[in-house]
This record gives structure tokens, C-alpha cells and sequence, in this order.
């Protein structure tokens, strides 16, 4: 039974939680986002398995997750990465937000969502149990398709993509 870690709106732990419940009671918890990139400044997306609890069959970054209790972000970033996508490579945290979105199967995403960089062009090897399909698309194309077919990203990926701040703190990553 997964569990994931309760926090306040500073990130502060305050409790443990199964992950279902937490969903359906959309309380606050820890969560993560890997965005991957090749030597082309291409994104590594994903399509998540549409047999996930939410949010099935859409498209979205590298990775996303939560860090199990005891777990600190850089262990379970590399952690899943390695379980998600078939590989590992250097990470570098860029910064957190708050989101909460509603889905139609009554869940509710509540996080507290630090987003981790990284770049890797050698093999991957995705996990059928997550992920349906996968492609590397530069950022532009990525905007163009969530501006033309919405409803095919999760709401936090659109979330990440449009907010004008993250948006910089990836091109600047980009850039280095």
C-alpha cells in the first residue's frame, strides 16, 4: 500500500497517508515532476497507461510522482525515474509550486509539486505498468499541441507549461 507524506503549505510534514485516500479526501501531499531533455533541448513525455488510478491515457512530462515517507526528493526522483523510464541520469531541483485540480473520478490532486531537470540521450526502457508510449518533443511543439488538443496532457503539465516562471526556469536550464 503506497502512502504518501502530508504537508502544509510550507512543505512540512505533518502526516502520512495511503495515496488513494489522500486523493479522494484531496488533502495537501508531497509530489515531484522530472522533465528530461536530450541533446536537441527535446522533452522526454510520456503517455500515461490508461489503466492509472487518474489521468490514464494522457500525455505528460518524464515523470511524476511522490516521495514515499522517509524518502527525501533526490532518492525518489532517481527512484522513479529508474522504475518509470528504464534509466538515471543527473537531476537538479528548479523549484516548487502548489496545485489543486479536480477529476472527473472524484479524485482530487492536492500537491505540494518541486520540479526536477535532467539530460540523458542514452536508452530507454519504459515500464508498461506506467507508461503506454513515450517521444521527445522540443517545447514549442509541445505548447502548439497542448494549444490545439488540451484535453490530451494532464492538468499539471499544462499547469507547469503556462506558468511563465517555471516556464523560465526550464529555457534557462536549457540554456546551460
Amino acid at each position: 500500500m503506497d502512502k504518501v507524506i502530508l504537508v502544509n503549505k510550507n512543505n512540512r510534514k505533518i502526516g502520512e497517508m495511503e495515496k488513494l485516500e489522500a486523493h479522494q479526501k484531496g488533502l495537501l501531499h508531497r509530489a515531484f515532476s522530472i522533465f528530461v531533455f536530450n541533446k536537441d533541448n527535446e522533452l522526454l513525455l510520456q503517455q500515461r497507461n490508461p489503466k492509472k488510478y487518474h489521468s490514464g491515457g494522457l500525455w505528460t512530462n518524464t515523470v511524476c510522482s511522490h516521495p514515499a515517507p522517509g524518502e527525501t526528493y533526490n532518492v525518489a526522483v532517481h527512484r522513479r525515474l529508474k522504475e518509470e523510464m528504464g534509466f538515471d541520469c543527473t537531476l537538479v531541483k528548479l523549484g516548487c509550486f502548489i496545485y489543486r485540480a479536480a477529476f472527473p473520478n472524484g479524485l482530487i490532486e492536492n500537491e505540494y509539486d518541486c520540479i526536477f531537470a535532467g539530460k540523458y540521450d542514452g536508452v530507454i526502457e519504459p515500464n508498461s505498468e506506467e507508461i503506454s508510449d513515450h517521444c521527445w518533443l522540443n517545447l514549442e511543439e509541445i505548447s502548439e499541441n497542448i494549444q490545439d488538443n488540451p484535453e490530451k496532457y494532464t492538468f499539471w503539465f499544462k499547469k507547469i507549461l503556462s506558468d511563465k516562471e517555471t516556464l523560465h526556469l526550464l529555457q534557462n536550464y536549457l540554456r546551460n
